[in-house]
C-alpha cells in the first residue's frame, strides 16, 4: 500500500508529456542532438516561471525519412509507452517528397490525429509544404490537406513553420538544400511557438478537442 501511494505520487510529480510525432525536420538530421529545436523547446519550458509550463517534459520519437504511413504504425505503441499529453503530428513531408497518394496522406494524418484524442491527448498538426516545381495544383492540393485535417478534428494548425527560413537556403540550410542547420533550430521553434503556448496552458479538458 505504501508502495502503491509513492509511485502515485510520483507519476503526480511527473508532469505532463509532449510527444513530437515527426520526419527528419523534427528528429534533427545532421544536427547535434541539444541543438535541435525539439530539445530547445523543453529547454525553454523548463526555464518558464509559471507553472504550468515548466512541469512539461519532450519526448522526441521523430524518425528521418518517415512518413504517414509509418507514423500511423508506429504512434499506437508509442502512445501506450510515452502516455503524452500533446501529440505534435510533423509529417507528411516525404510523402509529398515521394509522389505518394494525398488522399492516402491525409487519411493516416487523421488517423494518427483521432489515435491521439482517443489516448486522451490533444494533437496539434503542422503544415507541410512541397517545391513549387511539383506545380501549382499539387502544390496546393498538398498544403490544403493538413488545413483540412486540423478543421476535421478541431484541433490547432502550426503554419509551415520552414517559412521563415525558406527564403535563405544558403544560410539556414545544409548542403542538401532539404535539412536545416543548428543554426536555425531556434527560428523552428519560434515558428511552433505561437500556436503550441495556448495548447500548453490550457486546462486538461479543453485540450481533448475532439471525439474519435
Amino acid at each position: 500500500m505504501v508502495l502503491a501511494g509513492w509511485l502515485l505520487a510520483g507519476a503526480a510529480l511527473a508532469g505532463p508529456t509532449i510527444l513530437v510525432w515527426g520526419d527528419s525536420l523534427s528528429a534533427g538530421y545532421g544536427v547535434d542532438a541539444q541543438a535541435r529545436w525539439a530539445s530547445l523547446l523543453e529547454r525553454k519550458l523548463k526555464s518558464q516561471a509559471d507553472p504550468a509550463l515548466n512541469r512539461w517534459s519532450v519526448v522526441n520519437a521523430s524518425v528521418s525519412g518517415e512518413t504517414t504511413a509509418g507514423g500511423l504504425a508506429r504512434l499506437p505503441a508509442a502512445l501506450a509507452r510515452h502516455q503524452p499529453d500533446v501529440v505534435l503530428i510533423e509529417l507528411g513531408g516525404n510523402d509529398g517528397l515521394r509522389g505518394l497518394d494525398l488522399k492516402a496522406m491525409r487519411n493516416n494524418l487523421e488517423q494518427m490525429a483521432r489515435l491521439a484524442i482517443k489516448a486522451g491527448a490533444a494533437p496539434v498538426i503542422f503544415e507541410m509544404r512541397i517545391p513549387e516545381n511539383y506545380g501549382p495544383v499539387m502544390t496546393s492540393r498538398f498544403q490544403k490537406a493538413f488545413g483540412d485535417v486540423a478543421a476535421a478534428v478541431k484541433a490547432p494548425l502550426v503554419p509551415f513553420f520552414l517559412a521563415p527560413i525558406a527564403t535563405d537556403r544558403p544560410r539556414w540550410f545544409q548542403d542538401d538544400g532539404i535539412h536545416p542547420t543548428g543554426e536555425a533550430q531556434p527560428q523552428l521553434l519560434d515558428a511552433v511557438w505561437p500556436t503550441l503556448l495556448p495548447v500548453l496552458k490550457a486546462p486538461i479538458a479543453s485540450r481533448k478537442v475532439a471525439a474519435p
